[in-house]
């Protein structure tokens, strides 16, 4: 038995390993060439960072990252006060309300994500609204608020019952329960929410490319524009950032959570 079991344990290991490969080597290839002197993808030439330099004095990306970070921030913060709150009252609403708000909320992240850009491009037409930086950030809004109610309802579920009628027998305020015993209790789902509006923010391109107008463009659509008149290695350099700024968050979010894991015991 303890050797059939070794051997299961070898092959799964393998078995993952090959499939982290799989995911990864894309990535690897992506960052050895965005240091590479060769502006072909079929060799690697010298290392430099030429590529990094001409990236920061591209204009066209410059102004798109400014789009792209200042969108990505709004958009988080006002998803995950709107998504917080809006776990709190689902929360706290019967089993059969529960569960019919739940598959109303649901439903933007089953959607394909061309319906969605399009029926927001759509509203827009209808209600006359001029495509630019408002219509691009309030579409952002719309669908990352239920990726935020998502990462805040499992931490309300593991809650301790009646802590909050609790406070409010001892005196405390609706909002004051709100912000010293309910936030702190769920502040791990909150920022976890946060970090998942952050990058599917940042990520996006069909809702967006849908939904923006003339000088008003992210990073998505600027290297998907910068791809069709062929791959640059500044595309290279570029994506080798955005990927390294999205895991710098992944180890702090971790990390962070793990301490205060620590502190609790």
């Amino acid at each position: 038995m303890n050797k059939n079991k070794k051997k299961i344990k070898i092959v799964s290991d393998i078995y993952m390993f090959l499939v982290f490969l799989f995911l990864y080597i894309p990535i690897f290839a992506l960052i050895v060439f965005s240091f590479s002197d060769s502006r072909s993808m079929g060799h690697i030439g010298a290392f430099t960072t030429k590529w990094y330099v001409r990236l920061f004095q591209n204009e066209a990306i410059m102004t798109a990252l400014y789009y792209t970070v200042t969108i990505a921030i709004i958009s988080s913060v006002i998803a995950t006060i709107v998504g917080t709150l809006s776990a709190i009252g689902i929360n706290k609403m019967r089993p059969r309300n529960k569960a019919i708000m739940m598959n109303v909320n649901n439903l933007p992240i089953l959607n394909t994500e061309i319906v969605t850009g399009v029926a927001l491009m759509s509203l827009f037409v209808f209600l006359q609204v001029d495509f630019g930086y408002m219509t691009m950030l309030i579409a952002h809004i719309m669908f990352c608020i239920p990726y935020v109610i998502l990462s805040v309802l499992p931490k309300l579920r593991q809650m301790p019952e009646n802590i909050e009628n609790a406070a409010l027998d001892l005196g405390a305020t609706p909002f004051y329960a709100l912000r010293k015993v309910i936030l702190p209790q769920i502040k791990p789902g909150i920022v976890s929410g946060f970090l998942m509006a952050f990058t599917m923010s940042i990520d996006d391109f069909i809702i967006s490319f849908f939904n923006s107008g003339n000088g008003v463009t992210n990073l998505s659509i600027e290297i998907y524009s910068m791809a069709r008149r062929g791959i640059k290695p500044e595309i290279n350099a570029l994506s080798t950032l955005m990927f390294i700024t999205v895991l710098i968050l992944l180890i702090l979010s971790n990390k962070k959570q793990s301490l205060e894991e620590r502190g609790r015991r």
